[in-house]
């Protein structure tokens, strides 16, 4: 079976949908599923030759909708030799350009030789991008009112026209329900989500992430990694930090806060507000050995988001058998308390504080328990082969 993914960009500083597929597309050649991307990047892009599956990178998209003139014309060249289109995303070009290739492709579906070519199944998988918080929060009054507009205009009738919506976890398929009418989509499937597990730890790990990061051993920290945005909840995290450090007669593991987006304002303005600390690190994005020894060497993994979807960081800290310290605006909030593998907040500074507080209290007999915890619930939850074997199924199905 041959399979198209169709998604805004493969390019790993961008994490979440391009780095699901890295891990997903192996596993699922397995099941018997050929698979292929379309993308939008510039094809002599660095990261596009690591990767063993093809890559059709048409050229980067411009503006804010990645608007690619290429992509129409490619899809409708090729679209048909594919079994299945999973559309990974929505709310730019190429959701669109899906839509519309498929509508052409409907009006006219017979060949030059004159038989009859069923159109391949479509799927779509929003990747949390249906998710309320987008149409709630502060600052986004305006893209919200766009976000209708368009849900009318085309992202609606991608929606409800696809064969089944796919879904990462429970909570990302409830809160989908939430935020536009009409929602009538013929099929909706939580097929889960997971990660290849990580390379077994080596000393290389730790001598690659002491290269990027001033730590004097064997200081302890908590690790934030992911990218430097307002949606992350930086700002809470620090300030819920700082106060502990402040207030508390215990002493408090440093905090390292990695990934891109130093270099914007948001990121300058959170350089300026840690400032009053010297236990708070900043690294940019790190990758490799350097980013397994900072998650195998921290005491746990801390994002306090406004809003996940899924948060491969996570997972990938779960993995490595560390207690996540997250907030429940995380979609797999759920499944770190059922396995009792981290600690949970909501997305205010008193919340964090607590959690933060919690654990800085917690007996070490307690954390190592959550270390064990933690392992067991990637195992039980969140390792690949579960969610391609799901996707396969819900595929095949057709």
């Amino acid at each position: 079976m041959r399979v198209l993914r169709v998604i805004a960009s493969m390019d790993p500083k961008y994490g979440g949908p391009c780095q699901g597929l890295r891990s997903s597309i192996p596993e699922s050649a397995k099941l018997g599923m050929e698979n292929e991307v379309v993308c939008l990047n510039d094809p002599s892009a660095g990261f596009l030759d690591k990767d063993d599956f093809i890559i059709h990178a048409l050229g980067e998209g411009k503006g804010p909708w990645n608007y690619n003139p290429d992509l129409l014309p490619w899809l409708l060249s090729n679209i048909l030799k594919y079994d299945v289109v999973i559309v990974h995303g929505l709310w730019q070009y190429y959701s669109y350009a899906v839509k519309l290739a498929f509508s052409k492709l409907k009006s006219n579906e017979k060949t030059s030789s004159g038989k009859f070519q069923p159109l391949p199944a479509l799927y779509v998988m929003p990747h949390g991008m249906l998710d309320p918080y987008f149409q709630k929060a502060k600052g986004r009054r305006l893209k919200a009112i766009r976000n209708w507009i368009y849900w009318k205009l085309v992202e609606g009738r991608l929606i409800n026209s696809a064969k089944a919506v796919l879904f990462t976890c429970e909570e990302e398929l409830r809160l989908a329900r939430e935020s536009f009418r009409p929602y009538k989509p013929a099929k909706e499937i939580n097929i889960g989500y997971g990660i290849v597990s990580p390379p077994e730890f080596n000393v290389n790990m730790d001598k690659a992430f002491a290269n990027v990061c001033n730590l004097v051993e064997p200081s302890p920290y908590m690790l934030f990694l992911s990218r430097i945005n307002e949606k992350k909840g930086i700002d809470l995290l620090i300030l819920a930090y700082l106060r502990i450090e402040k207030e508390s007669n215990i002493p408090i593991a440093k905090l390292v806060i990695a990934g891109p987006g130093l270099e914007t304002d948001y990121g300058k303005k959170m350089r300026v507000l840690a400032s009053e600390s010297k236990n708070i690190i900043f690294l940019g994005m790190i990758t490799g050995d350097a980013k397994w020894g900072a998650f195998y060497g921290c005491e746990a993994f801390v994002l306090p988001s406004h809003q996940e979807n899924f948060g491969i960081a996570v997972v990938e800290a779960l993995a490595c058998g560390k207690p996540v310290l997250i907030s429940n605006k995380i979609n797999i909030w759920q499944e770190i308390i059922d396995c009792k593998a981290g600690l949970i907040s909501t997305d205010n500074l008193t919340s964090i504080t607590e959690m933060l507080s919690a654990w800085v209290l917690m007996s070490n007999e307690n954390k190592k328990q959550m270390e064990k915890n933690a392992l067991k619930c990637f195992e039980i939850n969140f390792e690949i082969e579960q969610s391609v074997k799901r996707m396969a199924e819900a595929i095949f199905e057709q």
